[in-house]
């Protein structure tokens, strides 16, 4: 085994301090099934509120849908907050209102 071959397979792998090449995604699929996830509402069409439980942490997920083969799956345009953050973003919807009444 040549040194580059063993060095280029020690890459592919994460360490243990979590460096080195990402893992690989698993595909996507339509989890609308799944009891982790609770959908909240429909902000449009295409646009969903969830909380759900993913790799053992809350999560409040804004996120566009799109559909494909009949099945609606989750985009790429979208933002997952955690806890903290949604919290945080709560207690400042008064200035979010106040801010969008003055423009």
């Amino acid at each position: 085994m040549s040194r580059r071959f063993k060095r280029k397979e020690e890459d592919e792998s994460p360490s243990e301090d979590g460096h080195g090449a990402p893992p690989k995604k698993a595909p996507r699929t339509d989890s609308s099934g799944d009891s982790d996830e609770i959908v909240v509402c429909d902000i449009s069409h295409n646009r969903r509120v969830k909380v759900r439980n993913w790799q053992g942490k809350i999560w409040v997920d804004i996120r566009e849908f799109y559909v494909k083969d009949g099945k609606q799956l989750p985009g790429k345009k979208g933002i997952s907050l955690s806890v903290d953050q949604w919290k945080m973003l709560r207690d400042h919807a008064e200035e979010i209102d106040k801010a969008l009444a003055e423009s």
